[in-house]
């Protein structure tokens, strides 16, 4: 009998060593694939740490975008498309049209006014348009700023003291004249307008799910990129211009 008791007891110890490895190795699997998963989940389209709201500055501009005034933004996309079939089919110039258009909006604003006097109503008031001296100082520094990077980068292409940015510019412009070849001004404007229009209402009703797809496109990108980065970007020469030996 004692040794049956001494054998039992072993296969015991022996059963709760096992699952004492079995747990340990399941909180080890867990633990290395956490970082993992954080990393995806915590994955913001542009590194944003803030709401898209708040990333696209928290006014009225981003309750247009985000469809926070839902009949202001689709008022937007209704006056978006009719301008889009007048400037396309109309065959006008497009300062007749912008005249005409002026002109009509004026009258009727005119119109509508001496009506109100002329039954002794109140005519509505209409906001003051005014531009701050802030705005205008924060506008013209932030379009210097920008224009003159600009400036930096032409004078660097036309000296050819940057062959990577030359090569990249080109490209670039390349892409863009074979777009523009298959769609007029208007058309890619209207495009534009429709997708900065609905895309971020898209992405703030269904944004956990983007983020997780971004971040594993975004990580496949960045590997596809490193690749071609050394391969191919890399071993473009910085400058074509060779130094003499003095």
């Amino acid at each position: 009998m004692d040794t049956i008791e001494v054998a039992v007891a072993a296969a015991a110890a022996a059963a709760a060593a096992t699952d004492t490895d079995i747990r340990n190795g399941n909180e080890t699997a867990s633990t290395s694939s956490s970082p993992t998963s954080s990393a995806s989940a915590g994955y913001k389209l542009f590194g944003r740490q803030v709401t898209i709201h708040q990333f696209m500055g928290g006014g009225k501009a981003a309750d247009l975008f985000l469809w926070k005034q839902r009949r202001l933004s689709f008022g937007v996309i209704i006056v978006a498309t009719v301008a889009w079939i007048i400037f396309e089919f109309s065959d006008l110039p497009f300062l007749a049209i912008c005249s005409d258009v002026l002109l009509t909006l004026t009258i009727l604003l005119f119109l509508h006014s001496s009506y109100a006097a002329y039954r002794n109503k109140q005519p509505h008031t209409l906001p003051e348009l005014e531009l701050s001296e802030e705005m205008v100082n924060n506008t013209a520094a932030s379009f210097r700023v920008k224009f003159n990077n600009v400036l930096l980068m032409a004078h660097d292409i036309t000296l050819g003291n940057d062959f990577r940015l030359f090569f990249k510019v080109v490209v670039f412009l390349w892409i863009f004249s074979a777009i523009g070849s298959y769609l007029s001004f208007f058309t890619l404007a209207y495009i534009g307008t429709i997708l900065c229009i609905t895309i971020p209402a898209l992405y703030s009703k269904f944004e956990d799910p983007v983020d997780r797809y971004g971040g594993m496109i975004h990580k496949q990108f960045s590997r596809h990129y490193k690749i071609v980065d050394e391969n191919v970007i890399s071993r473009i020469p910085q400058s074509l211009s060779k130094e003499k030996d003095s």
